[in-house]
């Protein structure tokens, strides 16, 4: 018999492992196929019918929450003004949209704002990041909540997430001179002094690098170096 016959007796016994396989379990198959169908059809669904909509009622929403926020109406922006919902009820309602989770974001910045340090941690780590500005800025500002606390290791730890989350000249030396800040209040003057000479050299025109040279002289003299 030739290789060419062999091979194709081979495939033939394969195909016929297929088919009778497709036969015995026609049923299961069946009911697989109608399923993945059935998610596909529910997830278009959910898109465009539910969720849809709800995004938009969600974006209406927001608009007075973060007039109130921008204006420090912080009352108004956490819980409404009787018209408008606030960003607690926001969350409740469209968490699942876009403007819901940015409503996540607000609200534990709002937190932070008012002094409720735990809520905004609680707030701020719910928040999926959908951009690097707000991404970094959620970091930092569970960072500055714990610092509020008294959790200095923690406060360090997230505002290096923080400063590390994007290279861009306005988050990254704003989270580096909290950090060294924090190393000045646990008189780590030696870290806080690194972390100044590293924005002078890497970020010389930024806000923080205006008055660089006054920070890195303080924590020169008290680190004895």
């Amino acid at each position: 018999m030739s290789s060419n016959n062999h091979e194709g007796n081979e495939n033939n016994v394969s195909l016929d492992k297929v088919e009778n396989y497709v036969q015995d379990n026609k049923k299961s198959l069946t009911i697989i196929v109608g399923a993945a169908v059935l998610i596909v059809v529910a997830y278009f669904s959910y898109t465009n019918f539910i969720l849809g909509p709800q995004e938009e009622k969600a974006q209406n929403a927001m608009f007075a929450a973060e007039r109130y926020f921008s204006q420090d109406s912080l009352k108004q922006a956490l819980n409404g003004d009787g018209t408008y919902p606030g960003f607690e009820q926001i969350v409740q309602d469209y968490g699942s949209t876009k403007s819901g989770n940015l409503a996540q974001y607000y609200l534990g910045m709002t937190y932070l704002k008012k002094g409720d340090f735990e809520k905004a941690i609680e707030a701020l780590k719910k928040y999926d990041a959908e951009d690097d500005v707000t991404g970094a800025l959620a970091l930092g500002g569970i960072g500055a909540a714990n610092q509020e606390l008294g959790r200095y290791d923690e406060a360090i730890n997230f505002y290096k997430k923080a400063s590390d989350y994007d290279e861009n000249n306005f988050t990254k030396p704003l989270f580096l001179m909290k950090t060294g800040k924090v190393y000045e209040q646990q008189k780590n003057y030696s870290a806080a002094l690194e972390v100044y000479n590293q924005i002078k050299k890497d970020f010389p025109t930024c806000t923080e690098a205006r008055d660089i040279d006054k920070y890195i002289g303080r924590a020169t003299a008290l680190s004895g170096k």
